[in-house]
């Protein structure tokens, strides 16, 4: 069973669609140059990824493309970025015309059965409104023993003070101890944990033979 948080598919349609709206408005706020500090820190999280020649790579609320640029400097086979907004998307496509974007909900996404190598969820996972579904998805999606990254390149406390303002839920990110119990489900476990004022980093391995069938999960994560 998720332990995650749930909300009705009318209401996970609503937050996506405000969503949508809201960073629609703000494409040039993410245009360099970006805050001190934070491009060596994207740099760390995308080398924590692994990503090798030859790999997919998926970005996950990729937004502009902020990721992008470090992602290709490791000559992944294919990079596809995924969005809530078109409108950023658009901007992503028109700066990097090698990727393929995605306009979905990450739950959505209808990328192969384990095709792809890494996946990076950078400061997106507080956004995600239906995290069950989501890590159902890039559990299916992600190839055995690929890696899965959620980070946040100012930490955990840039989302806490975002909460008030924000005209959508944002959830915490999860310590380590809660990272476990909520990914393992999943066939995810927990390889690298970094939890410090400006950056936040965990790596998650898909385990070797785990299969999620239908839309259940198991602590084995293997559904009959």
């Amino acid at each position: 069973m998720s332990l995650f948080k749930k909300h009705s598919n009318k209401e996970v349609t609503r937050i996506n669609r405000v969503q949508s709206d809201f960073f629609s408005e703000l494409i040039h706020v993410f245009d360099p140059p970006l805050p001190e500090g934070v491009p060596q820190r994207l740099d760390q999280i995308v080398a924590s990824g692994g990503v090798q020649a030859g790999d997919v790579v998926l970005d996950v609320g990729a937004g502009t493309g902020v990721l992008i640029p470090y992602v290709e400097s490791y000559h992944p086979k294919q990079v596809y970025a995924c969005d809530l907004s078109k409108a950023m998307l658009d901007y992503l496509g028109a700066k990097y015309p090698l990727v393929e974007v995605v306009v979905a909900d990450v739950r959505e996404i209808a990328l192969p059965a384990e095709s792809v190598d890494v996946i990076f969820l950078n400061a997106s996972y507080p956004n995600i409104a239906d995290k069950h579904g989501a890590f159902l998805n890039l559990s299916r999606m992600l190839k055995p023993i690929g890696r899965l990254v959620i980070s946040h390149p100012l930490g955990k406390s840039f989302i806490d003070r975002l909460k008030d303002r924000s005209p959508f839920p944002l959830d915490d990110f999860p310590d380590s101890t809660e990272a476990e119990t909520l990914l393992t489900p999943y066939g995810l476990a927990v390889d690298t944990f970094i939890d410090e004022s400006e950056l936040y980093l965990l790596v998650a391995l898909k385990k070797d033979g785990c299969q999620l069938v239908g839309s259940g999960v198991g602590q084995d994560c293997k559904i009959n």
